[in-house]
C-alpha cells in the first residue's frame, strides 16, 4: 500500500513535482558545475599565471639573490658561486616533486667576438635549457626557458642543444641586438674559447644564429645559447648561476610563514607536508648543495589572491543556488500539502500514524531528490566543462576529461536531499498538525 500510495502522488501532482524537481535540477547544476571547476581551478589558475615567471628562484646560497622586476635586473650578480647542472635532478626526488611543473636553468656571461662581415659583438649572453630533458621519465615537466616563458616569440628555430660541438653551437639573438648590430639568422659569431694556460693561444667558437626572439624585456638585448655551449664558452662545465622553478602551491598564510626550524616535530612535519612554496623552496635547498631557494613573493601571492577570491565566488554562487533550490522545494512541498488535506484527514481517521504519513512525504521528496541530483550532477559537469573551455583559453579538451569527478556525484546527491528534506519539513510538519476531523468536516 505504501509504494502504491507513493507513485499515486508522482502520477497525479505530476506538475507539483516537477516544479520541486527542476528547482532541486538547478541547484545541483550550479553546485556541480562550482565543484568541478573548484577542484581543478588551482591546475589552471597556476598555467595561466605561469606566464608572469616562475615562482620560486634557487641560485648559490654563498651570493645573492638576482632580483628581476619585469624581467629587469635590480641587483646584479656577484659571480664566482655556482649550482651544479648535475644536482637538479634531484629536484624530482624531492617530496612535492609532482608539483614542480618547470625548471629553467641560467648561466649568464659575455660574448666577445666579431661576425663574419666584420662586425664587432660585445653584448651580454645567457645560457639555457631549450630542449633538455630532467630526468628520462619526467616527460611531463616543461623544462627549459621556451616553456617556462610562453610570451616568446621567435622568427626563425631555437638552438639545438645537440647541435652544440666543442668549436660550434647555435644561438638566438634578441630582438633589439639583432637591430642594433644589424645581425640576421643564417650569420655567424666568431668568439674565442678560454685557454687552459695564459702561453697557449685561443681556440676558436663559432655560434651560428638560427633565430631572432623577441621577450619583452632585457633579454632582447642578449645573445641565447644552449646551457651546454654557454658552460663550454666560459670555461665553466657542470655550472649554472640561477635555476627558476614554477611549482603549484598552496596559498600563502600565516602557518606557511612560519620558520620549520622552530616548529615541534609535529607541526613541522605538518608544515613540510603541505605544498607551500616556503615548504618547496625548503626541500630544493635540502636537496641541492650549496643552493639557496626562495619563492618570488609577487607572483605567488598573486596567484594566491587570484585563487581565493575566485574560490569564495565559487562557495557563494554553490550556497546562493541551494538556498534558492531550498526555497523552491518548499514553496512547491506547501502548495502539495494543501491540495492533500483531505488525502492527509482521511489516512489519519483510518489509523494512520504520524510518522508513516511523514515517512510518505520524505519518500516522495528523496526519490525526486536522487534523481533531480543524479540528472543535475551529469548537466553540471557538462556545464563546468562548457566554462572551463569558454573562460581558460585552449583548455577545453582539459575540462571534458577532468570535470566528469565520480567522487562527486555522492556529494552532489547528498546535498540535493538535504535540501530537498530541509525545505519540505516546514510543509510536512504544518500537515501533520492538522485535525483530521476539522479537515474532513471542511471538504465534506
Amino acid at each position: 500500500m505504501f509504494f502504491r500510495l507513493l507513485m499515486e502522488s508522482f502520477r497525479r501532482q505530476r506538475r507539483r513535482k516537477t516544479l520541486a524537481g527542476l528547482a532541486i535540477l538547478l541547484g545541483t547544476t550550479a553546485v556541480t558545475a562550482m565543484l568541478a571547476l573548484a577542484t581543478t581551478i588551482g591546475d589552471r589558475i597556476h598555467k595561466e599565471l605561469a606566464v608572469y615567471g616562475a615562482n620560486i628562484v634557487v641560485y648559490p646560497s654563498a651570493d645573492l639573490l638576482d632580483v628581476k622586476v619585469g624581467g629587469v635586473d635590480v641587483k646584479p650578480a656577484t659571480g664566482g658561486a655556482y649550482i651544479k647542472e648535475s644536482d637538479l635532478p634531484k629536484l624530482s626526488g624531492i617530496f612535492w616533486a609532482n608539483n614542480i611543473t618547470g625548471v629553467s636553468p641560467e648561466l649568464p656571461m659575455r660574448v666577445l667576438g666579431a661576425t663574419t662581415t666584420g662586425t664587432v659583438v660585445d653584448a651580454a649572453a645567457t645560457g639555457l635549457w631549450f630542449d633538455h630533458a630532467l630526468t628520462k621519465d619526467a616527460s611531463t615537466l616543461q623544462t627549459g626557458a621556451v616553456a617556462m616563458h610562453p610570451w616568446w616569440k621567435l622568427r626563425g628555430a631555437w638552438p639545438q642543444e645537440s647541435a652544440a660541438t666543442a668549436t660550434a653551437a647555435e644561438a638566438v639573438v634578441g630582438s633589439t641586438l639583432a637591430a642594433r648590430l644589424g645581425l640576421k639568422i643564417g650569420d655567424t659569431i666568431n668568439t674565442a674559447l678560454p685557454s687552459a694556460s695564459s702561453s697557449a693561444a685561443p681556440r676558436g667558437f663559432a655560434l651560428h644564429v638560427t633565430g631572432i626572439v623577441s621577450t619583452g624585456d632585457n633579454t632582447d638585448g642578449q645573445i641565447l645559447l644552449p646551457l651546454n655551449a654557454a658552460q663550454t664558452l666560459a670555461g665553466l662545465p657542470d655550472a649554472v648561476r640561477r635555476v627558476e622553478v614554477s611549482a603549484q602551491t598552496k596559498p600563502e598564510d600565516a602557518f606557511a610563514r612560519k620558520d620549520p626550524d622552530s616548529l615541534p616535530p609535529k607541526q613541522r612535519e605538518i608544515w613540510y607536508c603541505r605544498p607551500y612554496a616556503n615548504s618547496i623552496a625548503y626541500q630544493i635547498r635540502e636537496a641541492i648543495p650549496g643552493a639557496q631557494a626562495e619563492q618570488v613573493r609577487r607572483v605567488e601571492q598573486s596567484e594566491g589572491n587570484v585563487l581565493a577570491r575566485i574560490s569564495g565566488l565559487m562557495w557563494l554562487v554553490s550556497a546562493a543556488a541551494l538556498l534558492a533550490a531550498g526555497f523552491a522545494v518548499s514553496a512547491a512541498m506547501a502548495t502539495a500539502v494543501l491540495e492533500r488535506r483531505g488525502e492527509i484527514g482521511l489516512m489519519r481517521s483510518l489509523g494512520a500514524s504520524k510518522g508513516s504519513i511523514a515517512m510518505l512525504f520524505y519518500a516522495e521528496t528523496g526519490l525526486l531528490a536522487v534523481f533531480a541530483g543524479g540528472l543535475g550532477y551529469l548537466i553540471g559537469s557538462g556545464l563546468a566543462a562548457w566554462l572551463g573551455a569558454r573562460i581558460f583559453a585552449g583548455d577545453g579538451a582539459v575540462a571534458m576529461n577532468t570535470v566528469l569527478i565520480p567522487v562527486l556525484f555522492p556529494v552532489v546527491v547528498a546535498l540535493a536531499l538535504v535540501v530537498a528534506i530541509a525545505g519540505s519539513t516546514p510543509s510536512i510538519r504544518a500537515a501533520l498538525k492538522m485535525d483530521p476531523s476539522a479537515i474532513l468536516r471542511a471538504d465534506a
